[in-house]
């Protein structure tokens, strides 16, 4: 599925800003409306170390109502959550009603660098694509939301991205070992990835890959995705017909 992906696609700098202003102002009545309409919405991001996530959630997060929200970066189980089933400490951090969550890698971490790094036995990451299915099917029925991206770029940027930051004495802090062992791992990362996608891709809960070579490019789809999804999932339509006609004229303006 990987492969099939257009890594080009960007926007320049004009289209990037308009765009973010026009979708972040769509996004803000929405979220409104997930509270008044009393709907929990789960936001997934995964992807490369290096993608842009947490950019991506910076710009969801940067325009909306602080006391409607969580973000989750997931880190590797501690002790405690070792010795409880994987999917244990998500339960504790699924949204209430009227709520959302957002989460910086997720359960996915199972079927991707456990299985990878052999955290976890085969049998164990094999049976764990059924039981993510499961556990998606009960928070949709509960009327839940869900929208799933996976963040991607190809493997020069990924290396490119990682000697951009340790010369930076800020971001060099963010480095790690685990990093540059994703890198020379890429081939097997990808198979994971792959298979993931496909695994784990119901109607209800389905991945949306995201182009993200450019990270404005990336940070525009992903938030255009959300508007979208909301809009239709809380049947509020007006808000993202006006995005859409503010985005067509852009694109005219453009071309002209």
């Amino acid at each position: 599925m990987l492969n099939t992906i257009d890594l080009s696609l960007s926007l320049d700098k004009d289209q990037y800003k308009n765009l973010l202003k026009e979708y972040q102002k769509a996004l803000s009545p929405l979220v409104d409306q997930v509270f008044l309409q009393e709907r929990s919405v789960v936001i997934v991001l995964e992807g490369w170390d290096t993608a842009g996530k947490s950019s991506v959630i910076h710009r969801i997060i940067e325009k909306i109502d602080p006391h409607i929200f969580r973000v989750y970066a997931i880190n590797p189980p501690n002790d405690i959550e070792k010795s409880h089933h994987y999917l244990w400490r998500f339960w504790q951090k699924l949204p209430e009603k009227g709520q959302i969550a957002i989460f910086d890698h997720s359960w996915y971490g199972r079927v991707l660098n456990d299985r990878v790094e052999a955290n976890c036995t085969e049998d164990e990451w094999q049976r764990a694509y059924r039981e993510i299915n499961s556990f998606e099917r009960q928070l949709v029925d509960f009327g839940t939301i869900i929208k799933k991206f996976w963040l991607h770029i190809d493997k020069q940027e990924f290396k490119n991205r990682l000697e951009f930051r340790n010369q930076q004495l800020e971001s060099a802090r963010n480095i790690t070992g685990s990093d540059w062992n994703d890198y020379e791992k890429w081939d097997i990362f990808t198979e994971a990835v792959n298979e993931m996608l496909l695994r784990t891709n119901p109607v209800t809960a389905n991945w949306t890959i995201v182009e993200s070579n450019s990270k404005s490019y990336s940070r525009i789809k992903i938030i255009k995705n959300i508007v979208e999804s909301l809009s239709q999932e809380l049947e509020y339509d007006s808000i993202i017909n006006k995005a859409v006609d503010n985005e067509n004229k852009s694109k005219k303006k453009k071309q002209k």
